[in-house]
């Protein structure tokens, strides 16, 4: 593996990065990745107007467990004012955050409605003027995710990397698909490639990452700095683990087995359980299950029977008898 990743003055014990996922990154998601070894972890998208207004629900989604830093706390909009003024007034004082990522590259429509997320590609001069003053006053490294760009015939990445990083952005992650293409189609690593040649600050390919041979062809074909993993770990966090391995030229990849994943899958049960009350814990670990037992002998009957499940020693019944009938 080429030389550790740093962001401004942060260094990373690997160049594997965890994406931030709305719904998904959560403190106890962050925990288990972590476990597997990964470089840096960031938060769940955090609105700053919600900040500045002190929304009870937004500062719950900055809840951060020491043990999983270093941490990059992920904001979005497009007010350069509040932005500046919440990372002053609040980010700045917690030290549990080590670095402030801004989100440039969410395609949901309730975001891009309101000129956040992937909508400021449309408007490079927005963009630099937001990193410009939260660089102003941050105390903390600050990196932006953004797209290839807005779509197939807007592709702007080049010219909008150099925009932030002269506004003094200290890492780049680009995802290679437009905002049109959602997560749809291939992602494009030319587009990657073309950003690392242009720019002078460390560079996270983001985009298709589903085996570790994925990490080490994004690495070729872009030269990037550092990998990032969004939708290949959901179900997977081995991927993690045999993805650091593979960069690192070690050939012991380890091969993921049922037992392997319902045992997980219970682990992540009982995490849950202690952050969020147990119905709501169950509930939510219905999308992970589905992501766990994918692909898995008879998953989609297992699958729905926990969607009708409330209580988490009902969860842990059904898992129980599945993984003891699954070689019968």
């Amino acid at each position: 593996m080429r030389e550790k990743l740093k962001i401004g003055n942060i260094e990373l014990k690997n160049n594997v990065v965890l994406a931030p996922m709305a719904g998904i990154t959560d403190i106890t998601f962050r925990t288990i990745c972590k476990s597997f070894g990964i470089g840096l972890v960031y938060t769940e998208m955090i609105s700053a107007k919600g900040l500045y207004y002190k929304d009870v629900k937004t500062e719950q989604l900055m809840k951060i467990n020491e043990n999983n830093r270093p941490i990059s706390l992920q904001i979005f909009g497009s007010d350069a004012e509040i932005m500046a003024y919440v990372v002053e007034n609040y980010i700045n004082k917690r030290e549990d955050i080590d670095i402030i990522d801004i989100n440039m590259g969410c395609p949901a429509p309730k975001i891009v409605k309101s000129g956040d997320g992937c909508a400021l590609m449309k408007n490079p001069q927005l963009a630099g003027n937001i990193v410009k003053k939260i660089k102003k006053v941050s105390n903390k490294p600050i990196s932006v995710k953004f797209r290839s760009g807005w779509d197939g015939n807007n592709i702007n990445a080049v010219e909008f990397a150099k925009v932030l990083e002269s506004n003094g952005a200290d890492l780049l992650a680009v995802h290679g698909r437009t905002r049109e293409q959602f997560y749809s189609g291939k992602a494009d690593y030319s587009v990657i490639r073309q950003v690392k040649e242009s720019v002078n600050i460390p560079v996270v390919g983001n985009g298709d990452i589903f085996i570790p041979q994925d990490a080490v062809d994004m690495i070729k074909q872009t030269n990037c700095n550092g990998v990032m993993i969004g939708r290949g770990i959901l179900g997977n966090p081995w991927l993690i683990m045999n993805t650091i391995k593979l960069l690192n030229n070690e050939r012991n990849i380890y091969e993921v087995t049922p037992k392997d994943k319902i045992e997980m899958l219970v682990r992540h049960v009982k995490m849950l359980k202690e952050e969020l009350n147990e119905k709501i814990a169950v509930l939510e670990m219905r999308k992970h299950a589905g992501w766990y037992i994918k692909g898995m002998k008879n998953s989609s009957e297992i699958r729905n029977k926990i969607n009708k499940i409330t209580r988490a020693d009902e969860l842990f019944e059904v898992l129980k008898m599945y993984l003891e009938n699954y070689n019968v």
